[in-house]
């Protein structure tokens, strides 16, 4: 039996279309189902069973769970707007403690999400150097629940037992649900049709220019065979990137999605670039790029599609909001 938290969302309604298509289906998904259609990420999939997570964590203290094969832990609050920051500290950082020490107790292997959010501004690098990770410094209150956890695994000792990937810009199917987090691809893919335009923010930074800040935009099926690598190899322990190791531009990103559907890029009246939220400023991360090399190290070595194939792959599907 696998425990897959988080499945009916993003990432983890993804992996488990991979686990099914990998012949697995006794899972019990794990997830906190609201008024969102994020409940469509579960239609034509297989599992066990399926319970609302303040439910199952019940469930764990009172010891009603067989013991899992593996527990694969997506389910988190991904909002980096998000001002509560109690709703952080319940969901991203106690509930995975708890979780983390009931799968140990398991001994199950524990597969958990972090994120490239917890390395703020950059200035510290990008490497996923465990030794390093007192110094890293989130921007906000999202990157800094991942932390705290991240920092809780390497103070227990645990980071030789369980295994944390940090997520940079994952894009694709299944996240139609996620509002103002969803990618800017998804965001942007109903106005690039409807109107031939991409707005995108200025920048604030005289070494960017607008449109010229860039991330490492990392489609969700390469995603799942890095995560699917970890799953098949539970004794590579410790804190992983999961990023194409390529930074590439907004600029480049809007390109790609006007290629994809129009067979050119977009010229200059094609692109505005509108100010960005006061609210957001001292918060944004103007670069980021995956070191990969401890994940190389590991054994991983799949080979990430280009932006341009990613970007045109994933508007076949936002064509008609289909999902993995």
């Amino acid at each position: 039996m696998i425990v897959l938290t988080g499945g009916a969302g993003f990432i983890g309604s993804c992996f488990l279309r991979k686990l099914n298509d990998e012949g697995i289906d006794d899972i019990i998904v794990v997830d906190q189902l609201d008024a969102s259609e994020k409940w469509r990420n579960l239609l034509g999939k297989k599992f066990r069973d399926y319970v609302q997570k303040d439910d199952f964590l019940c469930m764990i203290e009172k010891n009603e769970l067989p013991k899992p094969k593996a527990v694969v832990h997506m389910g988190a609050c991904s909002s980096t707007t998000e001002t509560d920051a109690n709703i952080f500290l319940n969901d991203n950082y106690e509930y995975s403690k708890k979780l983390a020490a009931w799968a140990l107790a398991q001994k199950a292997p524990f597969l958990y999400a972090s994120s490239a959010a917890t390395y703020g501004d950059g200035s510290q690098g990008y490497k996923d150097d465990e030794a390093a990770l007192e110094s890293l410094k989130p921007l906000n209150m999202y990157g800094l629940s991942k932390h705290m956890f991240d920092l809780w695994a390497k103070k227990e000792g645990l980071l030789n037992k369980i295994t944390g990937i940090k997520f940079f810009n994952v894009f694709g199917p299944n996240e139609y649900h996620k509002g103002e987090m969803m990618s800017v691809i998804c965001k942007k893919y109903p106005k690039m049709v409807r109107e031939g335009k991409i707005t995108l923010f200025k920048s604030y930074k005289d070494e960017y220019p607008d449109g010229g800040q860039k991330r490492d935009f990392v489609y969700i099926k390469d995603a799942l065979e890095v995560m699917w690598f970890f799953f098949e190899n539970p004794k590579v322990s410790g804190i992983y990137n999961l990023g194409t190791g390529e930074a590439r531009s907004w600029r480049d990103l809007a390109d790609a999605m006007f290629i994809a559907h129009y067979g050119m890029a977009g010229n200059e009246g094609k692109i505005e670039y509108i100010d960005m939220p006061e609210t957001l400023r001292s918060k944004y991360q103007y670069f980021t790029e995956a070191d990969l090399t401890k994940l190389r190290k590991a054994g991983c070595d799949h080979k990430f599609m280009p932006l341009a194939d990613a970007v045109k792959d994933y508007t076949g599907y936002l064509k008609d909001g289909s999902r993995l």
